[in-house]
């Protein structure tokens, strides 16, 4: 159905609704449980996206889990959601506590290969791509940072 809405009235929505949840979470003191995935490519690139709304930063794709939705299909999910993509030998590699917009916030942190290209919807997601973890594009969200770190200490 939302695929009816054109794609820049359909963004206007997403930034009203992402400061909608950030008060909302701020006024009630909790958030959903979420997830991130380290999708990487054969060579070791590592997909992140870039949303239509909330701050203008590089980040894993993800989002939150649903009432009595698993955390890996919720990973799987948000991937192929956000960027079209399937992921091969997902992995658990860690929870993250943190604050989301005042309110207590578990993140479940997966990592697997993604064989497929990336595509932006142009909706929630205006860039997606692979980059070398050496060169990892400007700016990278804090959080994804923190997430990065986790993700390259499972390896040691």
């Amino acid at each position: 159905m939302l695929h009816l809405i054109p794609a820049p009235l359909h963004r206007l929505a997403l930034k009203i609704a992402y400061k909608l949840r950030n008060r909302a979470r701020r006024v009630s003191g909790t958030t959903r449980d979420g997830v991130s995935v380290v999708g990487r490519d054969l060579g070791g690139q590592i997909l992140l996206v870039r949303h239509s709304y909330g701050p203008n930063q590089w980040f894993f794709p993800g989002g939150g889990i649903a009432e009595g939705e698993e955390p890996e299909t919720a990973a799987r999910r948000e991937l192929l959601e956000e960027t079209g993509c399937e992921i091969e030998g997902m992995k658990l590699v860690g929870l993250i506590e943190e604050t989301l917009s005042g309110a207590p916030h578990k993140a479940h942190l997966f990592e697997g290969v993604v064989n497929d290209m990336p595509e932006a919807d142009g909706r929630e997601v205006v860039e997606a791509r692979f980059f070398p973890t050496h060169s990892l594009p400007e700016p990278l969200s804090p959080r994804t940072r923190e997430r990065l770190k986790m993700w390259q200490a499972r390896k040691s």
